[in-house]
């Protein structure tokens, strides 16, 4: 495979799992190109393609060039930089409208906000990161959440740990070779001995981990509609919600609710 292909493209499956002779190089790259957008970017230069995904400027000016083709890019003249178009908006909206799970979970996420007075997010996994499917902000105090599409670090949330913590050991030392090589191995041993708490307590945390004010839970479930494994997750302000709070009075609605979605 090409060196100067993104790693994000050839991680939604453990290497071992990729046949070469039907994995689509240029494919991948152009996906890569899009996910080179982060939440609140909306106009992306050449360069900034190249920094983030790690390919050649040739490869980045045919690829960009064939997006914006396809609809899936648009070139803005006056700022020389690529924003996404409608093409990616409608295949978003495809996902979402499809996702029943996602449609059934809405009403109990909010409600267990409201009682919890913390936000209640859904993720699933994206390449090495975690992405928000949806978040539900609390009503009655204010609370964190990022908005879906969010990204989160799948070694320092908790929504990318319990992630981890339900992967079959082969999948998840391979997931842990590649992020280690990109976040440190200092981040890996963290993740990995919080898979001890999901063990003990059916649940993975991230205090003050993810961000310096952040407390955070996550539950996983199996999406048996999709066959996919999605996360229940739980944040907010660690000034006011401590290390117990988490543990002993979300934990244990975080759970029921994710079994009930499976």
């Amino acid at each position: 495979m090409s060196t100067d292909s993104n790693r994000n493209s050839l991680c939604s499956l453990p290497h071992e799992n990729i046949d070469e002779r039907k994995f689509v190089v240029a494919l991948a790259r152009g996906l890569d190109l899009l996910r080179a957008f982060r939440p609140g970017e909306t106009l992306l230069g050449n360069r900034d393609f190249v920094a983030r995904t790690g390919l050649a400027k040739a490869t980045v000016n045919r690829l960009a060039y064939t997006l914006t083709t396809l609809g899936y890019l648009r070139f803005d003249e006056p700022a020389g930089k690529y924003a996404l178009d409608t093409g990616v908006l409608s295949l978003g909206f495809t996902l979402l409208a499809g996702a029943d799970t996602l449609e059934l979970a809405r009403p109990h996420m909010r409600s267990l906000a409201r009682e919890i007075g913390a936000a209640v997010s859904l993720g699933c996994r994206d390449g090495l990161d975690m992405i928000y499917l949806e978040t539900i902000r609390s009503e009655t105090a204010l609370t964190l959440g990022l908005a879906p599409g969010s990204r989160l670090s799948m070694l320092t949330s908790s929504m990318g740990r319990a992630y981890l913590a339900v992967q079959d050991e082969a999948a998840r030392d391979a997931l842990f070779d590649e992020l280690g090589k990109n976040e440190g191995e200092a981040k890996v041993d963290a993740a990995r001995k919080s898979i001890e708490d999901f063990v003990r307590d059916g649940c993975c945390y991230s205090f003050r981990e993810w961000h310096d004010d952040v407390n955070a839970i996550a539950a996983p479930f199996r999406d048996l509609r999709n066959g996919r494994w999605l996360v229940l997750s739980s944040s907010g302000p660690a000034s006011s919600m401590g290390e117990a709070y988490f543990r002993e009075t979300i934990g244990p609605k975080l759970k029921a609710l994710a079994a009930r979605l499976a």
